[in-house]
């Protein structure tokens, strides 16, 4: 078989696309074009046919003959017609309700007509809903302002709140018998559906045709699409603002753990993903999801128990219906579960099928989200003088009926109740006011009330498209005799704007859809024990932030008849002072609380973060608060620095003892065999070293920060120098008793004073250019509380006084070292080795210490450091002497000293 040319390919597909379009449109519409005229025609019925082709020739001979003859006829498919419940009129609205809510699977074999299945599960409510459809109707067929001489019509059938179901009742409706023609469509517009699924079905078959659908409870946000759903409009808000509104009603209540459940279709679907987003940018966190299939098996429904059983979040949010709620409700109920809050949809927040004594303990204190109640006048008594009848069209009446009142009819026959089994038989006599059903219950009706207003707007848009206005037509008349478009008819319906008669505005916006108001409901249970459904608050979403949420919480009864609002959480909050740490692998909500460090407060329960006190302010003992910071330095008055004065008199009056002795002792010959002059000058430079610690004790000043590293810089290096010159006069003693040394008469005490001064000046020039090019200053550091220091600026300044004072020691060291040894009775090198290591350890000590103290600890390692190496060198040099002098004098002789004496 050749290849298909290119071009004739396309012509081909093009072809086949305009014979399924044309097909589409003459089954939806009934309506044979002829000659420009748009008028009703008679159905005429189709003999069945064996395949898609022979259906396909007949329409097209029919539809010929039809157009050669030029009769006003319209060609109808099928001859297998839903049940409708229809009226006569000028112009005849299609409504479209699910009157069942089990719509048996459907088997085409493709070979032959599909078979109109019967479906099951008769609904109260939504024959509440049909019903008041047809009120609304009526009501404006009896206003003479609004349509005046014009008559309403109606044309109902059952969706079984199924897709295939919904279409198939589409293509009947839009087939349907009218006696006059004022548009191009037998049915102008359709009020439906419930379920946003069915609803996406049908309003993507209408839109291509410009047919206006009007939706009462279909509420997905995914038929705001305009592109897809060009004609769909709403009478009940979407997802978009539920979803909102909930998000905002679990935060407000503090739930930031809880459950979802839904169910496989599109409203549950895009309900449940909104809300998770939503809800995550507020920072809560979905524990689980649960998803009802279509059919759930017992093992399903059990495993969803045990998961709802075990989880830690007491809250579940559910986007689904009642009917798909219950048999998970009844296994629940079944366990005897309780504890758990409910958070509703408008879905289910007043379906009266829960409300029964079984489902009190798990269901009481249910909490959701509700379209604006209202009491329509004179509807009650519509629904109550409903009766069956044996005529044709009554059959969804009947149905309600035998539903109602548990029985059967006499003249149906075939007729059986849900379970399979025979019911008692009902004489259509029984009365309505002694029942208490969803269907009678009209005190404040929800989804009623937007099936009247959907029924209101098509009235006002063929108002204005009729321009039924006394001043636009002739007696105060519609033009009766207008032709209109379902287009024309779109347009004014988006365009209308008006007030009902309960002051609520009605109009539309961009999208289609209508003003975002919720009421917030609460089960609550009355005096009798039965389940009311409690306004506790509303939920504007046209409203600015801030003021769309209103609530009245101390009205809210929870579940289990508790006053107070229930916890869920995955972890407690964390109080102030602390903030949280995410558990890794976990949801956000699953955390530790830490505390807060030094300098960083929590003031809120289940802060995230710690937040940093400004420059100069602290944080208090609980975290909680900054407070003005409190300057910190070692003060003379705390008990560290008390300590160190102290050890520093001890040590100025220990080195003053021991210049006192040395001079009362002066003559004798210890005092002389160590350069007295050179003791007398060690000692005054210990004595400085012990006083320059007090330099550093107090509030620092820019004198006393300028002060402190110079006297201590000079001060040890003073007293390393005569202990440098002590070192090199023991060692020169020795060498001169070599026969021929001169070596101690060429260091005599003006070279020992020159070696003094040489060592020293180096160091008094190092702290004056210092001090002169960036001297210290005084500075608060918030770093560790308020810490008033002496900011160095150049900070390698100190480490080189530290570091020639370590030359000269390491020198000092070296040298005494290696006089160590030398024989003599009171050899002061060992003295002044000894020293020199406990300088060297105390210093060597003093680096890591001082880098690591934080705060005034940092001056208290320094003054430590000063002290305990001024003791060293003051005990270990002087001490042993004095010791001799005081002690033991007979030691302190000529021939003591020489080793001559014999104890």
């Amino acid at each position: 078989m050749g290849l298909v040319k290119p071009s004739l390919l396309g012509t081909l597909i093009c072809l086949h696309i305009s014979v399924f379009f044309s097909l589409l449109f003459i089954i939806l519409t009934g309506v044979a074009v002829t000659e420009g005229k748009n008028q009703s025609v008679k159905v005429s019925d189709v003999e069945k046919v064996e395949n898609i082709d022979e259906i396909w020739n007949g329409l097209m001979t029919e539809g010929q003959n039809l157009s050669d003859s030029g009769l006003p006829q319209c060609v109808k498919v099928g001859n297998s017609e839903p049940l409708t419940f229809n009226s006569e009129g000028d112009v005849v609205i299609g409504g479209i309700f699910p009157l069942h809510y089990v719509a048996s699977k459907p088997v085409n074999s493709f070979q032959r007509r599909p078979l109109n299945t019967p479906c099951s599960g008769f609904d109260l409510r939504a024959f509440r809903w049909m019903m008041t459809m047809v009120f609304a109707v009526e009501e404006i067929n009896s206003n003479s302002s609004l349509l005046p001489g014009i008559k309403l019509g109606y044309r109902i059938v059952d969706s079984c709140d199924h897709v295939h179901t919904s279409l198939r009742a589409l293509l009947s409706t839009a087939q349907g018998e009218t006696t006059k023609c004022l548009s191009g469509s037998p049915v102008p517009a359709v009020i439906g559906l419930a379920s946003s699924s069915p609803t996406r079905a049908v309003a993507q078959t209408l839109g291509p045709f410009n047919i206006p659908l009007v939706s009462y409870f279909a509420t997905c946000t995914c038929l705001t699409d305009k592109y897809m759903y060009p004609s769909f409009l709403r009478t009940v808000p979407s997802d978009l603002f539920q979803v909102r509104g909930l998000v905002q009603l679990v935060t407000f209540l503090g739930w930031f753990w809880v459950g979802t459940i839904g169910t496989t279709d599109d409203y549950s679907h895009y309900g449940i993903q909104a809300f998770s987003s939503q809800f995550h940018q507020q920072g809560g966190c979905v524990a689980f999801h649960l998803m009802i299939p279509k059919s759930p098996t017992a093992a399903d429904i059990q495993e969803m128990a045990d998961k709802l059983q075990s989880s830690t979040a007491h809250v579940v949010v559910v986007f689904a219906t009642e009917g798909q709620l219950l048999d998970l409700l009844l296994e629940l109920t079944q366990r005897n579960v309780t504890g758990i809050q409910w958070v509703a949809s408008e879905a289910w927040v007043t379906a009266s099928l829960l409300t029964s004594p079984h489902f009190h303990p798990l269901l009481e204190g249910t909490v959701g989200f509700s379209f604006p109640g209202v009491r329509i006048p004179g509807l009650k008594e519509f629904l109550l003088n409903v009766r069956p009848s044996s005529k044709p069209g009554m059959e969804f009446v009947n149905m309600f009926w035998e539903e109602q009142f548990g029985c059967k009819l006499e003249f149906r026959e075939n007729s059986v109740s849900f379970d399979g089994q025979q019911s008692p038989l009902c004489t259509g006599a029984e009365d309505l006011r002694y029942t208490n059903s969803g269907y009678t219950d009209v005190s404040q009706v929800r989804i009623s009330y937007n099936v009247y207003k959907a029924v209101y707007v098509i009235a006002h848009a063929l108002h204005s498209l009729l321009k039924c206005n006394p001043a636009e037509s002739e007696k105060g008349q519609c033009e009766k005799h207008t032709s209109f478009t379902t287009e024309q008819l779109l347009h004014h319906m988006k365009t209308v704007n008006f007030t009902d008669q309960f002051d609520e505005k009605v109009y539309f916006d961009t999208n289609g859809e209508p003003v975002p108001l919720y009421d917030i409901i609460n089960w609550q249970k009355d005096r009798r024990g039965e389940i009311r459904f409690i306004k506790v608050g509303s939920y504007d979403g046209s409203a600015p932030l801030g003021r769309q949420l209103q609530i009245e919480q101390s009205t809210i009864v929870w579940t289990g008849g508790q006053s107070q609002v229930p916890v869920s959480q995955c972890s407690p909050p964390c109080l102030p002072g602390s903030r949280r740490a995410i558990q890794p692998g976990q949801p956000l909500c699953c955390f530790d609380c830490l505390p807060c460090a030094d300098g960083e407060i929590s003031n809120q329960t289940g802060s995230s973060e710690c937040t940093k006190c400004p420059k100069y302010y602290w944080s208090d003992r609980e975290k909680v608060k900054c407070v003005a910071g409190i300057e910190e330095f070692l003060s003379f008055y705390d008990t560290m620095g008390i300590i160190l004065v102290a050890l520093t008199l001890l040590g100025v009056i220990l080195t003053t003892v021991i210049t006192c002795v040395f001079h009362r002792f002066r003559s004798t010959p210890i005092v002389k065999a160590n350069n007295s002059e050179i003791s007398f000058l060690l000692l005054f430079s210990l004595k400085l070293c012990f006083l320059c610690s007090l330099v550093f004790i107090g509030q620092p000043s820019v004198w006393t920060c300028r002060l402190r590293q110079a006297a201590f810089g000079i001060s040890f290096v003073l007293c390393m120098s005569c202990l440098l010159v002590k070192t090199i006069v023991v060692l020169l003693a020795f060498r001169a008793n070599v026969p021929g040394s001169r070596a101690l008469k060429l260091f005599g005490p003006s070279q020992q004073r020159t070696l003094i001064l040489c060592t020293t000046v180096p160091q008094v020039c190092l702290c004056a250019g210092w001090l002169l090019g960036a001297p210290p200053f005084p500075f608060r550091n918030p770093t560790y509380q308020i810490v008033v220091e002496c900011k160095e600026p150049w900070p390698p300044g100190f480490y080189l006084i530290l570091g020639y004072i370590g030359l000269l020691a390491f020198i000092c060291l070296l040298l005494a070292f290696l006089g160590r040894k030398l024989p003599d009775t009171f050899n002061e090198a060992k003295l002044i080795t000894f020293s020199m290591l406990i300088f060297w350890a105390v210093w060597i000590s003093f680096i890591p210490a001082h880098v690591s103290s934080p705060g005034k600890f940092t001056v208290a390692v320094e003054i430590f450091a000063i002290l305990a190496s001024s003791f060293g060198l003051l005990l270990c040099v002087f001490v042993p002497k004095c010791y001799i002098i005081l002690f033991q004098p007979d030691r302190n002789t000529k021939k003591g000293m020489t080793g001559k004496y014999l104890r």
